[in-house]
């Protein structure tokens, strides 16, 4: 048995994607014969969260307990160091495979109450090929009897076709960026980024530049979207955009991955709310029982 369970190929056109049973992941991303993403072999696990879905939170976690709904939430540490638990709790848990055809699948799972995230909730994660590149869409519902909190995001690694980043130039349509301590979990304070090395709203080099950031307040083009673009050495292109269920994206180089994978690609991460929300509250989403969420975004080499 793979580590990663059965694995799913859709196709349209050129393009070819892979996505696994366990965490119903995107492993893999080519359009053309060119990756679209930092992808993993059938045999491996996704280290550094590679194409995992971030859910019932994206981002950290602080150890701290908290409380919603009179229920308390008790975090089991999964970064010693900096006392947080990372991406949530679906990364490692098989899916079931609900439908299937040559260019979309969805996959489901319910997720139980734990002394972690003591809340039932489903999870339902759509992928799509066309004409737009790949499209994923994610549904949350609320199964439970009292109302629940959660955050949801994506963690792709946009390919380079060079051996590394440097020399790659990055578009971020964010005006701000959320401010960290030295745990990487939220000040409190939001911060423009107009004219500080964290503007890259007109598209610059990542070279020299390490990034492990959470921006926001996103430009959007008429239909909502914000379009993130990795444009590598080699002049070829890579594009993320987010609908407005996701006013968040971290931006990760990769300069703490382990070695041979590190600022070999760039994470963007679309996320409902920043780290920690479960602690400060912000842009938490709250479904009462039986109400569902959606949002999408969708991914495309140029």
């Amino acid at each position: 048995m793979l580590p990663t369970g059965e694995q799913i190929a859709i196709a349209h056109g050129n393009q070819r994607a892979v996505i696994t049973e366990v965490g119903a992941s995107l492993r893999n991303f080519v359009a053309g014969g060119i990756n679209v993403i930092e992808g993993y072999a059938a045999e491996d696990l996704a280290d550094g969260a590679r194409g995992q879905i971030m859910f019932p939170w994206p981002n950290r976690l602080s150890s701290d307990e908290w409380t919603f709904s009179n229920r308390v939430g008790t975090p089991q540490v999964d970064d010693a160091l900096n006392r947080t638990l990372n991406h949530g709790l679906v990364r490692y848990r098989p899916f079931s495979i609900e439908a299937l055809n040559q260019n979309r699948c969805s996959l489901s799972l319910v997720l139980h109450p734990s002394p972690t995230y003591p809340f039932a909730s489903q999870i339902k994660v759509d992928y799509h090929l066309g004409t737009l590149g790949l499209t994923c869409t994610t549904t949350v519902t609320n199964i439970d009897s009292v109302p629940l909190p959660f955050g949801a995001g994506s963690h792709p690694y946009l390919a380079v076709t060079t051996p590394n980043i440097e020399g790659a130039v990055v578009h971020i349509p964010a005006k701000s960026a959320v401010d960290t301590n030295d745990r990487l979990l939220p000040t409190g304070t939001i911060s423009p980024v107009v004219g500080t090395s964290l503007d890259f709203l007109t598209p610059k080099s990542v070279s020299g530049i390490t990034l492990d950031t959470t921006f926001t307040d996103f430009l959007r083009d008429d239909f909502g979207m914000a379009t993130f673009t990795v444009t590598d050495a080699e002049g070829r292109s890579v594009e993320i955009a987010m609908d407005r269920n996701f006013p968040y994206a971290c931006v990760y180089t990769g300069d703490t991955r382990e070695p041979g994978r590190r600022r070999t690609s760039i994470a963007i991460e679309p996320m409902t709310c920043a780290a920690d929300a479960f602690h400060t509250g912000k842009d938490i989403i709250v479904l009462e029982p039986g109400q569902h969420w959606t949002g999408s975004w969708r991914m495309r080499r140029l």
